[in-house]
């Protein structure tokens, strides 16, 4: 059968349609045959999101994003985006704008909320969210860190300033001043040590001998020690140990009172009666020296004793 040229033009117009179709439809990330449900989200920001990115559930591509638009004067943005009919869930679910990677981009995901409402259909709108990226995060942490820095710098400026005012001409003098002491002070201790590495280097000799005169005393000492020990050095200290408990045994019975020289040191009665006993036996022995007569009388031929008259001056008679 033999076509016309009228048939093979309209086939051919037919097939140019239909490719610009299918192409249009490509380039708009749009398949000319789908049943998937065109849902719409709204945005303040988008952060440079494409048409054509893919639209997620649990990480698992369910449609593709077709369209961003301005919805207002107030700058807010319509995405379009279509999902697969094979997955229902609740027009209470979210889609989430978030990072796609470190480098950049970003996607969209769904987070599906099944509460027994009705399902998505297609034209809903569903809630949006924007989960921050790195950059978000890393502005939002080191925005107060890098204004601490700031307020840091500026504090530091003013010490700066503050010490300048306090280092003045006069100041800066005095520290170089300084300084050039504690450099003649290092030369000098440094000339000190050579003098003390010398007197060392020198009596290195007398050092030696010094110090083998005193590992041979401490060698005697500790000879002389044994033979103490060997003398029995340690019996002789254990019995003066044992005479000086004993001994601190009788001066505490004689502080408590026990026995005749305790009772004389603690009985001031006693003592009383032994001090005036003295004193009597004193003026007794006295008074028998200058009155011997009145003890002792011989009598020469059978003469009849004489009777004893006491002397007024007598010291007996003096005894109270």
């Amino acid at each position: 059968m033999k076509l016309s040229r009228e048939i093979k033009t309209g086939i051919i117009v037919i097939g140019g349609i239909l490719l610009f179709v299918l192409g249009f439809s490509y380039l708009k990330s749009s398949p000319l045959f789908d049943n998937s449900k065109t849902l719409y989200a709204v945005y303040p920001d988008v952060g440079g999101l494409q048409a054509g990115t893919v639209v997620s559930i649990n990480g698992f591509s369910v449609g593709k994003v077709n369209d961003i638009q301005f919805k207002d004067t107030k700058g807010n943005l319509v995405v379009t985006f279509t999902v697969g009919s094979d997955f229902e869930f609740s027009k209470n679910s979210t889609v989430e704008l978030y990072d796609t990677g470190i480098i950049g981009g970003k996607g969209l995901q769904i987070t599906p909320v099944f509460d027994g409402a009705a399902n998505v259909q297609s034209g809903d709108t569903l809630s949006a969210e924007t989960r921050p990226g790195l950059t978000e995060l890393a502005q939002e942490k080191l925005t107060p860190l890098f204004k601490k820095f700031e307020s840091a710098v500026t504090d530091a400026d003013s010490v700066l300033i503050n010490v300048n005012n306090v280092l003045d001409t006069k100041t800066k003098k005095d520290l170089q001043t300084a300084i050039n002491g504690l450099s003649e002070l290092m030369v000098s201790l440094n000339g000190s040590a050579k003098v003390l590495n010398n007197i060392l280097k020198t009596n290195e000799g007398k050092l030696d001998s010094s110090l083998t005169n005193f590992e041979d005393l401490t060698y005697n000492f500790a000879k002389l020690s044994d033979t103490l020990n060997n003398a029995g050095l340690g019996r002789t200290l254990s019995s003066l140990e044992s005479t000086v408990a004993n001994l601190d045994k009788v001066l505490s019975k004689i502080e408590e009172g026990d026995g005749t020289l305790g009772k004389l040191m603690n009985d001031e009665k006693l003592y009383t009666n032994l001090n005036n006993a003295s004193r009597e036996l004193d003026l007794l022995l006295q008074d028998f020296r200058l009155n011997p007569k009145r003890y002792v009388n011989v009598s020469v031929f059978g003469k009849k004793q004489k009777e004893y008259e006491v002397p007024e001056d007598d010291p007996a008679s003096k005894i109270e």
